[in-house]
């Protein structure tokens, strides 16, 4: 009789490469591995030949690049969706593409059950596990560290564990960060971070660029261009929204752009620490925001803020497959109809300076705005609106003065 099938969320870390033998000897499963790139770039060397060593039948690599930025990355920043003020969102974004196309190997292998290694503690086992319950139902979900059978609870352990099985690693004992990386960002955890006391140890840590004070002594203009919302050119150069970022992620790195060191509370309820950094994404975010300056009224600008602080929680806690997303998502598309134009701006040691924002659809009138008198604006016109605009104020205050008068 053939045996189950399992898939698993692996990305050739030590956590899901233990994974494996653990699999095989506590359930006898079939392995098959699903690595999704979402541009984790050379993360993913090797990863077959591991895999398989390690015991896995087979191994998927699955490219979703440009899905993951046009259907996902995307909505998120033309609703400025931002979780506390800070985090772009780069690990949240990423989950239900995984999951999405876990499931869709799952259904492909006729396996019964998926597995992954996200910790108790943290909030992807949520948002794969929302993901994979609302696309498939039916299937089985293991996690490994909230399971009883897993006894492994160190570096050092897990190492010991794979040993044990026959399997010698390129993996030691010694502390690093723990990471998570895709095409628009990467995170780090751990060592010195985790004490919000400590300063990061920037010259360690950082991956994708520069702090600022390290940054070139010269700016840089840049010139963005976006079509209903959707970003589409860099220095008049058409380009795909995974090249868009690609280029942003460095031109961002070299000018010390979107290093942000957050302390966030998580869904589970506890507060952790980290830094993120999101150069090109933090680009992308401002120049976006800096034309819809421009085009949105004010009633639909204030509402359309509010919808985004909205998207970021639903994108934070792992319901992307939810009619609320659908929902939001569908009024925030609408508002993009006219986001067309162009960004200009200058990158500089960690800053994002405005040079010029044009766009066909601006509703900024210079006849208007002016300080000089025109047709448009009567200056008297402004006593009556005050008036009315302020009764309530003045009719409370009124009150106020008979109450005070009246109590002597």
């Amino acid at each position: 009789m053939a045996k189950e099938k399992v898939i698993l969320a692996y990305s050739g870390g030590l956590d899901t490469t233990a994974i494996i033998p653990w699999l095989k000897e506590n359930f006898d499963y079939e392995v098959i591995c699903v690595c999704v790139d979402c541009g984790q770039g050379n993360e993913l060397d090797g990863l077959e030949e591991r895999a398989k060593y390690c015991g896995a039948e087979k191994l998927y690599i699955e490219n979703v690049i440009d899905e993951f930025c046009d259907e996902y990355i995307v909505p998120c920043v033309q609703a400025h969706a931002v979780y506390e003020n800070k985090y772009l969102l780069g690990t949240s974004m990423a989950r239900p593409v995984i999951a999405k196309r876990l499931v869709e190997i799952a259904r492909k292998e006729g396996a019964t059950a998926i597995c992954h290694g996200a910790t108790g503690k943290g909030n992807d086992q949520i948002r794969f596990e929302l993901g994979i319950k609302a696309l498939a139902p039916d299937l089985k979900i293991i996690a490994a560290w909230r399971n009883d059978k897993w006894t492994l609870d160190s570096r050092e352990s897990e190492i010991e564990y794979c040993k044990q099985h026959g399997i010698e690693l390129p993996f030691s004992a010694d502390n690093s960060y723990s990471r998570d990386r895709n095409i628009w960002h990467i995170s780090h955890e751990g060592l010195e971070l985790e004490d919000p006391a400590n300063e990061p140890n920037f010259d360690h840590l950082l991956v994708l660029g520069v702090t600022p004070e390290k940054a070139p002594n010269e700016g840089e203009y840049v010139t963005l261009s976006f079509e209903k919302g959707v970003p589409t050119a860099v220095n008049g150069k058409k380009m795909k929204v995974s090249e868009i970022i690609t280029e942003l992620n460095k031109l961002g790195g070299k000018h010390g752009i979107g290093i942000v060191d957050i302390v966030e509370n998580r869904v589970v309820g506890m507060k952790s620490r980290g830094v993120y950094e999101t150069p090109g994404g933090t680009i992308l975010y401002e120049a976006h925001q800096q034309l819809e300056e421009l085009i949105l009224d004010r009633d639909t600008y204030r509402e359309k803020e509010e919808m985004g602080n909205k998207f970021a929680q639903i994108v934070y806690e792992g319901k992307w497959f939810t009619p609320l997303r659908e929902a939001c998502q569908a009024f925030i598309e609408k508002t993009q109809e006219y986001v067309t134009g162009e960004v200009k701006f200058k990158l500089y040691k960690g800053n994002i300076i405005k040079a010029g924002t044009t766009s066909p659809y601006s509703l900024y009138n210079e006849k208007i705005a002016s300080f000089t008198t025109g047709d448009l604006y009567d200056h008297h016109d402004a006593e009556g609106f005050i008036n009315l605009f302020g009764l309530s104020t003045k009719v409370r205050a009124m009150k106020m003065q008979e109450v005070a008068k009246n109590g002597k």
